[in-house]
């Protein structure tokens, strides 16, 4: 992750910078104090689960706290552009209807780092984003998914 640049688009980087900075102010001196708590209970440590629990949330707190500063230290914020595009790019609203249906779908084109399928968002390097980068409206593109080939008409990229 460190040798790649972290794509986001200007939202992105601002949710995971108030993602972090949440993490470095608040939850890491709540994490802090549960353990104060659980020492001050005293005895056998090894028998005291909200210790246990308290240091397993600290080095989840921690671990998340340099992941977000490894991805925000490599980050490249995406300038998005208004209006019609003439082919698909990074930080692209696609518009695409499935071959055999008559439903539209709008898909986002982000960076892995705040890719989020169920809102929209789609990672540029997810099988579905590697064919949509390029194409224009009008274009076919197919994307090998388990239940087997699947076949999208761009209707419109903006």
């Amino acid at each position: 992750m460190v040798d790649q640049p972290q794509y986001l688009t200007p939202e992105g980087f601002k949710n995971l910078e108030n993602r972090l900075r949440h993490l470095l102010d608040v939850r890491r001196a709540e994490v802090a104090e549960r353990l104060r708590h659980a020492l001050e209970e005293g005895g056998d440590l090894s028998e005291n689960a909200e210790y246990e629990d308290a240091k397993n949330e600290q080095a989840f707190v921690e671990g998340e706290i340099l992941r977000l500063e490894t991805i925000l230290s490599s980050a490249q914020v995406i300038e998005e552009t208004k209006g019609k595009k003439d082919e698909v790019v990074l930080g692209s609203h696609v518009t695409v209807v499935e071959k055999g249906t008559q439903d539209k779908e709008v898909y986002h084109l982000v960076g892995s780092a705040e890719a989020r399928p169920s809102e929209g968002k789609i990672s540029l390097e997810s099988p579905l984003g590697k064919a949509l980068m390029g194409a224009k409206v009008g274009d076919k593109v197919k994307v090998n998914a388990p239940d087997g080939e699947l076949v999208f008409v761009i209707k419109e990229i903006a």
